[in-house]
């Protein structure tokens, strides 16, 4: 459901008593975590339990399980997640009573309201470089906000509190909230089509990251990845227009002075430029800031180490899209040396799978053994016409080395079949994948 963003966007200390609806998620739950920490009271709702509802409790915010039109009886304002729907219990008691109601991307602008706001936008490697760039300036001697799409290793937390001015920000373009932030400056990792349900085109995604840079403040700073073609153009186009815009470029990658990252790839060696070249136009000493990249531990979902058993290391991560794809399995065949790589993959939206699912199944061709899930719905009905068997179809494997496994529960043994020691086993995608490592690794252990 897209709720519109208020012409006027309050601050977070006059908001009231908030709810989020969907307090679970990655992006309500970053936020939530830091009104709680201003001391704004917090109630929310899910569909399921889990450790972020768990901590979020144990920070004083009243949540429920399940969705409810009394649990928004003494509520001020309503903020709900993309994944809501009309017929919500909780919107549509807000609506009848007239309460503020706003999306996500307002109440983060809501929060961010009085900082100085570096927001990190792009197609792929938002979350990883907002965490990169988080860590470096904690290094630094900063104690920035931050609000992040996934959790950093090293906190355990998507989101904190700082002291300073600065708010660092993953700023999501899915829905176009990153329009709405006006932030000091940004970082642009890169541009290429996706979310095309919700822009159309790839000619009108591109123009939302020119509107996006639109909103920075005049006498802030872009950094772009210009090893992005859509990256690369954005930065041409904006310092001709007088910005002050910073290229950085994995080709060039000097500047990192010998940092080992916690991961290769090109992509995620890309981030940790952008980091660092946005926290010196910050201002902070390319030293400090080059210690915290080297001490970043990863981001959860982001080629993450689940485990080891029976000789196979179990890898997730939360790559969704094509290029993403490609990129973790080149990071995953650099950490599997001489052993083989057996990645699950899970796509995630019956929109982006009917557009991207062939590029998907030829991206995963890059790896030695394939199991295909079906389709993570999320805020989308079901299509018989479109399951993950359009995906497994277009890996360009033997058939015996492509597997199509609709039923979830099925998925761990398949994989436990393929895998023998030596091997790494890689689970990609944005929804319930995640949960397949664990059952990998209890299986490899029995």
């Amino acid at each position: 459901m897209r709720v519109p963003v208020p012409d006027e966007v309050l601050p977070a200390d006059r908001l009231g008593r908030v709810h989020f609806v969907g307090i679970g998620g990655a992006g309500l739950s970053g936020i939530a975590r830091i009104m709680l920490a201003r001391g704004i009271a917090v109630s929310g709702s899910d569909g399921t339990d889990s450790p972020t509802l768990e901590s979020l409790r144990a920070l004083g915010a009243r949540v429920h399980l399940g969705h409810d039109a009394g649990h928004v009886h003494d509520v001020d304002t309503l903020v709900v997640s993309t994944a809501v729907r009309e017929d919500n219990p909780e919107y549509a008691e807000a609506v009848r009573q007239g309460l503020r109601v706003l999306p996500r991307s307002a109440a983060l602008a809501a929060v961010m309201a009085g900082r100085r706001v570096v927001a990190v936008a792009g197609t792929h490697g938002k979350t990883t470089t907002t965490s990169l760039l988080t860590v470096a300036l904690q290094a630094a001697g900063a104690d920035p906000t931050y609000a992040i799409g996934g959790d950093l290793a090293a906190t355990g937390v998507n989101a904190a509190e700082g002291t300073g001015d600065l708010f660092v920000a993953e700023a999501d373009e899915s829905d176009g909230a990153f329009l709405h932030y006006s932030p000091y400056a940004a970082v642009v990792t890169n541009i290429e089509a996706d979310h095309l349900d919700q822009w159309g085109t790839p000619e009108a995604y591109a123009a939302a990251f020119d509107e996006f840079a639109d909103t920075l403040d005049p006498d802030g700073f872009l950094v772009c990845v210009g090893d992005d073609p859509g990256a690369a153009a954005l930065a041409a186009r904006h310092r001709a227009a007088g910005r002050r815009v910073v290229l950085v470029s994995a080709r060039e990658p000097a500047a990192l002075d010998g940092v080992t990252l916690w991961s290769p790839g090109e992509h995620y060696l890309a981030d940790a430029l952008a980091a660092l070249a946005a926290g010196v136009e910050l201002g902070f000493a390319a030293d400090d800031l080059r210690r915290g990249l080297a001490s970043y531990a990863g981001t959860k979902r982001r080629m993450e180490l689940k485990g080891e058993a029976g000789g196979v290391r179990v890898y997730d991560s939360y790559a969704h899209h094509p290029t993403e794809i490609a990129g973790d399995l080149q990071s995953a065949r650099a950490i599997a040396g001489s052993g083989r790589v057996v990645v699950a993959f899970q796509p995630h939206l019956v929109s982006r799978t009917r557009i991207f699912g062939t590029a998907m199944g030829e991206a995963l061709g890059a790896a030695d053994e394939v199991v295909v899930l079906d389709v993570y719905l999320a805020r989308e009905d079901a299509d018989p016409e479109v399951t993950g068997a359009l995906v497994a179809a277009a890996v360009p494997l033997p058939a015996e080395r492509v597997a199509f496994v609709p039923a979830f529960d099925d998925v761990a043994a398949e994989l436990v079949s393929r895998a023998r020691p030596g091997d790494l086993v890689l689970t990609l995608g944005a929804g319930t994948i995640t949960q397949i490592g664990p059952r990998v690794l209890d299986l490899l252990d029995g």
